[in-house]
C-alpha cells in the first residue's frame, strides 16, 4: 500500500508528464500539416518530384522528433522526480512522525529545508509537536506531584491508625489533632484541584461587570488583617485614578487577587512590606502585587505559574500544593489577560493585566 507521499508523487509526476506528451503530439501534427505543406510547395516550384522526397522528409523529421521527445521526457521525468521528491520529503516525514506521536513518541521532528508553503507547514508541525511534548511532560509531572502530595498525609494517617489499632498508641486529643490536620491537608489538596478544574473552564462561565478595584482590595485586606498583623507586615496601596475600574467577573477577580495576596503574605518575612498597585497600560489595567523577601531565581521565574511547581531553594511552600498561581493564571487568561513576574533587589512582583 502506497503512502500518502508516494501517491502524491505519482500524481505530480503525471501532472508534469501528461502536458509534455500533449505538447509533443501538437508539434507532431504541426509538422505533418504545416512543415510538410511548405516542403511540397517548394518541390512544386522547382519542379522536383515530391513523393519520395516528401516521404524522406517526414521520416527524418519523425525520427528526430521521436528521439528528441524520448530524451526530453526522460530528462523531464528524472528532474521532476528529484525535485518533487525533495518537495514532498517533509510531507512524508510528517506522515511517519504523526504515527510516532500517536504512539506517544514526541521526540522526532521534521527536517525543514525550504521556505515555501511546505517548509512553513513543516515548521508549524514542529511547533505543534513541541507543544504536545510539553503538555505530555506537564501531565506526567502533575500526576507525579499529585501522588507525592497525597503520599505524605496518607502515610501519616496510615501510621497513626495502625498504631491505634495495635494498641501501640493510646487515643488522645493530641493524636486526634494530628489525624485531623492530616485529613485537612488532603481536603485542602482536593479542593485546590477542584478550583483548578473550575478555573480551566472559567472562560465559558464569566459574568463580567464593572468592578472598583480599591474597594475589592480593601475587602480582601480586611480578611487578611490578622495574618498581616501577626507578622507586622505593612501594606501600601497605589491605585492610579484612571485605573480604578475594570470589567471582570467579581468572584473570579477576588479569587485571583486573594491567591496573589496570600502568596505575598506567605513569603513576606516579619516586619516586611507588601505593595498593591494598579495602572493603565494602553487599553489594559495592570495590577501588581509586590512583596519584600527572598528572591525567586531567574531560572525559576518562567515556571512559577505551572501546576505544582516549587522553588525549593529559597521559597518554601509551607505545605502548600503549588496550585495557587496556576489557578490565578487560568482565571486571568479566561478574561483575556496575561500574567508576568519579576524578582530582583529583595523584592518580588507578580502582575496581571486585564482588558479594560
Amino acid at each position: 500500500m502506497k503512502s500518502p507521499g508516494e501517491s502524491l508523487l505519482v500524481k505530480l509526476l503525471l501532472v508534469t508528464v501528461v502536458p509534455a506528451i500533449t505538447i509533443i503530439g501538437v508539434i507532431w501534427l504541426a509538422i505533418d500539416k504545416q512543415a510538410a505543406g511548405y516542403f511540397m510547395a517548394l518541390m512544386k516550384k522547382y519542379e522536383i518530384s515530391p513523393t519520395e522526397i516528401h516521404q524522406m522528409f517526414l521520416s527524418s523529421i519523425h525520427f528526430s522528433l521521436i528521439w528528441a521527445s524520448v530524451a526530453a521526457l526522460i530528462l523531464s521525468f528524472v528532474l521532476s522526480f528529484l525535485l518533487i521528491r525533495r518537495v514532498l520529503k517533509p510531507l512524508s516525514q510528517m506522515s511517519e512522525i504523526t504515527a510516532q506521536v500517536a504512539a506517544g513518541d514526541f521526540s522526532t521532528r521534521v527536517d525543514v529545508t525550504t521556505r515555501d508553503e511546505v517548509g512553513r507547514l513543516g515548521l508549524s508541525f514542529n511547533r505543534m509537536a513541541d507543544s504536545l511534548a510539553r503538555i505530555e511532560q506537564l501531565r506526567k509531572n502533575m500526576v507525579a506531584d499529585v501522588a507525592h502530595e497525597l503520599r505524605t498525609p496518607l502515610t501519616n494517617l496510615r501510621g497513626y491508625l495502625e498504631a491505634l489499632n495495635d494498641k501501640v498508641l493510646e487515643p488522645s486529643p493530641a493524636t486526634l489533632q494530628v489525624l485531623q490536620e492530616e485529613t485537612m491537608r488532603l481536603v485542602k489538596l482536593v479542593e485546590s484541584l477542584q478550583q483548578l478544574a473550575r478555573a480551566d473552564a472559567a472562560r465559558h462561565y464569566l459574568h463580567r461587570e464593572e468592578i472598583r478595584i480599591p474597594a475589592e482590595i480593601s475587602y480582601l485586606l480586611t480578611l487578611y488583617q490578622n495574618g498581616l498583623a501577626q507578622k507586622n507586615i505593612s501594606v501600601v496601596n497605589d491605585f492610579a485614578a484612571d485605573a480604578e475600574f475594570v470589567q471582570a467577573d467579581r468572584d473570579k477577580f477576588l479569587q485571583a487577587a486573594s491567591n496573589l495576596l496570600d502568596n505575598c503574605l506567605k513569603y513576606t518575612p516579619a516586619d516586611g512590606s507588601i505593595e498593591i498597585s494598579s495602572r493603565l497600560i494602553e487599553n489594559s489595567i495592570e495590577m501588581r502585587f509586590c512583596n519584600t523577601g527572598p528572591e525567586i531565581a531567574e531560572a525559576d521565574l518562567p515556571f512559577i505559574f505551572e501546576r505544582f511547581f516549587r522553588t525549593d531553594r529559597s521559597r518554601s511552600r509551607d505545605g502548600g500544593a503549588g496550585i495557587g498561581l496556576a489557578i490565578t493564571r487560568e482565571l486571568i487568561e479566561a478574561h483575556g489577560g496575561q500574567m508576568s513576574a519579576e524578582s530582583t533587589g529583595g523584592r518580588t512582583c507578580i502582575s496581571f493585566r486585564l482588558p479594560r
